[in-house]
């Protein structure tokens, strides 16, 4: 996915969140199944996005993004919130459910 594309998809109304990982990082690869219960858990409320960033460098820097994982999350295009690392998800549930009823 290029930076048009994901200007267009922070563009649209409601609440997004994005994660950048790499195949080969650890604290990534430990996130992957608390990103995909995200995703389900949210699935019609918001939506979930991620990037690998060896395939989307570019992107990665224009949104700043220098540690892996790297969790954005957008409102209306707005960005609301940013985290690194590896963390419990309901932290980032939290975050959306706040998003979501701003």
């Amino acid at each position: 996915m290029d930076i048009e594309k994901m200007k267009s998809l922070m563009a649209k109304k409601g609440v997004v969140l994005v994660e950048f990982f790499a195949t080969w990082c650890p604290h990534c690869q430990r996130m992957a199944p608390v990103v995909q219960d995200i995703e389900a858990l949210v699935e019609g409320r918001a939506s979930v996005v991620t990037f690998d960033i060896d395939k989307n460098q570019e992107l990665a820097e224009e949104l700043q993004v220098e540690s892996l994982p790297t969790f954005l999350l957008y409102r209306d295009g707005r960005e609301v919130w940013r985290a690194t690392g590896e963390m419990d998800g309901n932290i980032i549930v939290e975050h959306i459910q706040e998003a979501l009823t701003e």
